[in-house]
């Protein structure tokens, strides 16, 4: 018979293995052939280049046309949807795996100042598209120079109130 030291810590589950263990199990995937649709949040990537903010997302597989982009003040939306293209499966065929997204495609995020909508700019290349939103103007970091005072009174002597007592006394 051996002898097996007990180690009470060695069997308590670290709290990032108990969390990671909980969103694993409450994911919802989409089941092959169910012929759903999920709504899918997109990816974004926001960067600030001076006087722009540059957003870029990837949306492979989708056209411009089926893409609506939209600003108001400091919100930005971008809305897509892609439509599942139903094949005829014929005698013998079904899915075995199915895990791309078809449906609505949507994304709202707050930008930390406004922009200038009208003179946005989006471009659309290798399934990424990427957004240019120059800021507005009242958002833009300003310089204020800083003028010396000049002092007029320069070399004059200013009496204060107990020189005037000491020269009436």
């Amino acid at each position: 018979m051996s002898i097996t030291r007990w180690d009470p810590w060695g069997e308590a589950v670290s709290l990032r293995q108990a969390m990671d263990s909980l969103l694993q199990e409450s994911i919802v995937r989409p089941r092959a052939g169910s012929g759903g649709t999920t709504a899918v949040t997109l990816a974004l990537d926001i960067e600030e280049r001076g006087d722009d903010f540059v957003i870029t997302t990837p949306i492979p597989g989708m056209k411009p046309e089926n893409v609506e982009i939209s600003v108001l003040g400091d919100t930005l939306r971008i809305q897509a949807e892609r439509r599942d293209e139903l094949r005829d499966e014929g005698d013998g065929k079904r899915w075995l795996l199915r895990e791309q997204h078809f449906g609505a495609f949507e994304r709202t995020v707050t930008l930390p100042s406004a922009v200038k909508a009208d003179q946005a700019n989006a471009e659309f290349t290798d399934g990424v598209l990427t957004i240019t939103l120059p800021k507005a103007e009242q958002t833009k970091e300003r310089r204020i120079p800083i003028q010396a005072a000049q002092n007029q009174d320069k070399g004059k002597q200013v009496q204060t109130q107990s020189d005037k007592n000491q020269s009436q006394s």
